[in-house]
């Protein structure tokens, strides 16, 4: 029997072994799309204890921030809001979500969290309810004593060389600019263009949204269509001038309708007047955005990320009550597949197809996406158009060797960009770590199979090239 989580945790072969610590190990991180704060970056935030850095919960101003992963894994074990998100003391929180993790065998919760104990706080045994006390006590010592565990430090430790948050249009990238102006921060954060709320015109907000977007491109208003494409256009100028490498479109499905600007903009006019839409109205409104916004990441090498098939806060009672992002979302089904085919296709007619990453929250695209792929390469750059890592709840380890099996059976594995963490916890870089191990162990049991030669010098480039160095060339991140 294998030690649990030991130095080969799930390495099954003596070529997996050899590709994860020759090659894999101590490469860098690129975490190309996360959600966690800048403002905590540069303040340089020292967590106040365990249940805050790992759970989170309820804010002072009421709103929800933290890791609802776990705040999932809690209520499926029975727990009381209160003790998930809401004002039960910290020790209680963490022993109630020990007791949960202890019923997780087969979730990778299970092992992220040990990793990042072992991995930040040097605790080797694992969490469990007898053990919940003694990680408390130890966590807490490390976060308020260790100087390796502030925000700044966390992130250096975890050898993170780039980090793209994600950020609304309107957003005025002040942390972002004191980052870059403040010659201690030793790892690159850039602003990603999350412009959401700018294509759904059929959901409640809209029209006070595009009134803060004027605003924040020094617009009195936006009268029609191309008022709005200009203002995102100013809008990703500026985001491109503070370092931005990426856009992300989370869409709960990726939608192309035909249209013509005429079209667009009667369905814009109708939408700020208050009117209730057709969907076939909406989409051709959202398709034109979406057309326009492609266009312009083209144009100043900006990589379009599209998140799909996603259906958000399907518990009604507890969205009213908390908000969106708190851990009410489910796997959708969509037909998004040739939408997207005709997104790129409308694109590349004008030779102003971006740089795409195509991530679907159902499983069941993965064969789809990696064959949409082939279709829409260019010699602009190796696998221009990629199939983006296992998000959300495919993030596990049969998800991942999914994921990775599919664009190896019909693409270039090689040309992977591989990883991110998606998150809100600073100690979520393990994950990289995990992701790093499957990778090896695939392409080891592969080696060792005789499916493919034991070509050091290939393998080295392969895995380099998944775990670190095809992102590095993709966002064009320089070395340091």
């Amino acid at each position: 029997m294998k030690k649990f989580m030991d130095k080969d945790f799930l390495l099954e072969t003596e070529t997996a072994k050899r590709l994860f610590h020759n090659y894999a190990e101590d490469l860098p991180l690129i975490d190309y799309h996360c959600h966690i704060s800048p403002k905590d970056i540069y303040e340089d935030r020292r967590f106040g204890n365990l249940a805050e850095v790992w759970l989170g919960g309820r804010q002072p101003d009421g709103s929800y921030f933290g890791d609802h992963y776990k705040w999932r894994l809690m209520r499926a074990n029975g727990l009381d809001e209160e003790v998930v998100t809401g004002g039960a003391d910290g020790l209680t929180r963490i022993t109630k979500f020990a007791e949960a993790l202890e019923m997780a065998i087969g979730n990778p919760m299970y092992h992220w969290c040990n990793l990042e104990l072992r991995k930040f706080f040097g605790y080797e045994g694992y969490l469990s309810p007898e053990t919940a006390s003694e990680v408390w006590e130890l966590c807490n010592d490390k976060l308020r004593n260790d100087p390796s565990l502030t925000v700044r430090g966390m992130i250096e430790r975890s050898n993170v060389a780039f980090i793209g948050t994600t950020d609304d249009p309107t957003d005025t990238l002040e942390w972002h600019a004191k980052i870059a102006a403040d010659p201690t921060v030793k790892f690159k954060v850039c602003p990603s263009f999350r412009p959401d709320k700018a294509i759904y015109v059929n959901k409640p907000g809209f029209v006070e949204y595009i009134g803060k977007l004027a605003k924040s491109a020094g617009k009195e208003s936006l009268d029609s269509v191309s008022d709005v494409c200009r203002a995102l256009e100013d809008r990703l100028d500026f985001f491109r001038k503070m370092g931005c490498r990426a856009s992300d479109h989370g869409l709960d499905y990726v939608m192309y309708r035909p249209f013509t600007y005429e079209e667009a903009d009667a369905v814009y006019q109708k939408a700020m007047a208050g009117e209730i839409l057709t969907l076939e109205e909406a989409e051709k409104y959202q398709t034109a955005i979406l057309v326009s916004l492609g266009r312009a990441y083209h144009a100043r090498g900006i990589a379009m990320q599209l998140h799909y098939s996603c259906l958000r806060n399907v518990n009604e009672k507890m969205y009213a009550k908390m908000g969106p992002d708190t851990g009410y979302d489910m796997i959708a089904q969509t037909s998004s597949g040739a939408h997207i085919a005709a997104l790129l296709s409308a694109l590349d007619a004008t030779d102003e197809c971006p740089r795409t990453i195509l991530y679907s929250l159902n499983p069941s695209d993965d064969d789809q996406i990696a064959s949409i792929l082939n279709s829409f390469q260019s010699s602009e750059i190796p696998g221009k158009i990629q199939h983006g890592s296992a998000w959300w709840f495919n993030d596990t380890k049969g998800g991942m060797e999914a994921q990775m099996k599919a664009l190896a059976n019909v693409g270039l594995l090689g040309n992977f960009v591989g990883m991110l963490t998606d998150s809100r916890s600073f100690l979520s870089y393990a994950r990289h770590d995990y992701f790093r191990r499957i990778v090896c162990n695939l392409i080891g049991n592969w080696v060792e199979n005789g499916e493919y030669p034991d070509d050091r010098k290939a393998l080295k480039k392969i895995v380099e090239g998944i775990c670190c160095e095809n992102a590095r060339r993709y966002f064009e991140i320089e070395k340091t």
